[in-house]
């Protein structure tokens, strides 16, 4: 039994986006979430108090700025009993400052939908608050009122604290990686640690997502350096390039199939002048990491670079293509990174451009497709159909998803304008439906001042054609949709667990070749100093 005194009231606080247009768009589904919670709070006879009312000058309640947010926390007692709620894609760092001064309870909430990226947003803050060393619990809910959700909050009320069942959670064992993967492994470390690598970082710190930067100090540990590079001179490096060689890489998507579905208005529509500004940007990108000397790129695109260009994700896509149009040096005429991709860690996410960095190096190796990327965990639900009975997981991102992960490659696969309400200059996606396989999924991040990895199995499965349409009509259906198993695994616990909004994948040909390349992964990790976590059914 808790000693503590009954809990009598709560503080509500919640973030969304520096962008009006994003938060005015998502504020009637955080008012419906909010109305939904503070009911919760109130069967169990608590108050809700929000820390902060919304502005009807802006017409919403998200706290927008990380000014803003210091400031409301200022006048929060840190002793409170403090519940953040999002239902929206939010900026972590607008309430990083005061979560992690605060002294009192702490409980983050996200609901259980696909509109509006609200989980994204609850898992990059819970990321960010194990990176910080915050004490927190969460939660998350459809309708705040399931057997879950009630038993876990009753127990944060009483306790004030709420431990989820992370049982499928074990630490490497070294000894019991198979030699094969424990020398090549080995080898693969010992090689990044002589011959260094470097990590592009076209501006760090995308959206607030504090637990996406590595420091120095851990990322050189392991043989990888950041050239910080300004999406000023990525823009500065478009303007060079000949429209002839712009024309030749549309040409080259055209050849391979990849329709573009364009129109006129700029406003609302995908033009063709902006893929040809794409087109530009993908020449210039690569000439730019191969200057620098860089291993992977990672281009911020979400704020700045948004409103000087089309959005970069048509060329992330192409970028984690081994497949995609050659790029040649502007001298020697050499074509760069020849048949092979560049890895882009999109939003750059430096813990996924890690990641990628790794599995290019595991899976060049053994001989299997190097293209990788990250994506959102956006949402999911159980399916049954068929042979299938389990939860399938929607995982989204706008770009660095290449072609090769798509039923039909590039001839599979569309171009869409993204969304006006994030990108007022447009810009296509590359999307497509995730095809069947066997995946090895990853997330590095950092706890307790050093670099972790949580490794497992997966399956990308194929859905029939009306739910995968369903599901892309209640998310963002100009992105591509991967509907995703992770094996040994549960919603709930995965939720508990995961350190990030981003999770990375890569396919594998058949579930041997998938045990390999996890082992061959989790080995080159373990001799990098990595803390390596196996998840779920492995074969480790």
């Amino acid at each position: 039994m808790s000693t503590k005194g009954a809990m009598k009231e709560v503080v509500l606080v919640t973030s969304g986006d520096l962008r009006l247009s994003a938060n005015l768009a998502c504020w009637p589904a955080q008012q419906e979430m909010e109305r939904q919670l503070t009911e919760s709070f109130a069967r169990e006879d608590i108050r809700v108090v929000r820390a902060f009312e919304a502005d009807p000058s802006t017409g919403h309640g998200f706290i927008s700025s990380q000014r803003m947010g210091m400031d409301i926390f200022e006048k929060i007692d840190p002793e409170a009993n403090l519940v953040f709620a999002t239902a929206a894609w939010q900026y972590t760092h607008h309430v990083l400052p005061g979560m992690r001064s605060h002294r009192g309870p702490i409980l983050t909430v996200a609901n259980w939908s696909g509109q509006w990226p609200g989980l994204v947003g609850l898992l990059n803050l819970n990321g960010s608050l194990v990176k910080a060393g915050v004490t927190f619990s969460t939660l998350w809910s459809k309708d705040f009122n399931d057997e879950y959700f009630s038993h876990s909050l009753q127990t944060w009320i009483k306790d004030r604290i709420m431990v989820h069942d992370t049982s499928h959670v074990h630490d490497l064992e070294p000894g019991k990686l198979p030699s094969d993967a424990s020398h090549l492994g080995k080898t693969l470390a010992s090689k990044l640690l002589k011959h260094k690598a470097i990590l592009g970082i076209f501006d760090e710190g995308c959206m607030g997502m504090y637990n996406a930067i590595i420091d120095d100090e851990l990322l050189n540990q392991v043989g990888v350096f950041k050239e910080r590079l300004s999406q000023s001179a990525l823009v500065a490096k478009m303007r060079t390039i000949k429209e002839e060689e712009a024309l030749q890489v549309r040409q080259w998507m055209d050849k391979k199939g990849l329709h573009f579905v364009t129109g006129t208005d700029e406003a609302t529509e995908l033009t063709n002048n902006q893929v040809l500004e794409q087109c530009k940007m993908y020449i210039a990108a690569v000439r730019m990491a191969h200057e620098f000397g860089c291993d992977a790129i990672g281009i911020q695109y979400q704020q700045g670079l948004k409103d000087m260009a089309p959005a970069s994700d048509l060329v992330e896509g192409l970028l984690n293509n081994a497949e995609r149009p050659p790029v040649y040096q502007e001298a020697s005429g050499e074509e760069l990174y020849a048949g092979q991709p560049l890895p882009h860690f999109n939003e750059v996410d430096e813990c996924a451009g890690l990641d990628a960095l790794v599995t290019n190096r595991c899976w060049t190796a053994l001989n299997l497709d190097p293209a990788t990327t990250l994506h959102d965990v956006r949402w999911g639900e159980h399916y049954t159909g068929d042979s299938l009975n389990d939860f399938v997981w929607v995982l989204q991102i706008s770009g660095a998803a290449p072609a090769s992960h798509f039923v039909g490659g590039y001839s599979g696969a569309i171009s869409e304008r993204q969304p006006a309400m994030y990108f007022p200059l447009g810009g296509g996606t590359l999307k497509g439906v995730g095809k069947a396989g066997e995946i090895v999924w990853s997330r590095v991040f950092v706890e307790g001042g050093a670099l972790h990895v949580d490794i497992g199995r997966g399956s990308v499965v194929e859905l029939p054609a009306k739910e995968t349409e369903r599901r892309w009509k209640s998310t963002t259906s100009q992105w591509p949709l991967v509907s995703a198993i992770f094996h040994g695994v549960s919603r709930d616990a995965f939720m508990a667990r995961h350190r990030a909004n981003h999770v990375n994948i890569a396919y594998a040909t058949d579930s041997i070749t998938a045990n390999n390349a996890l082992a061959a992964k989790a080995a080159m990790f373990h001799e990098l100093g990595v803390k390596v976590h196996l998840c779920g059914n492995t074969s480790l």
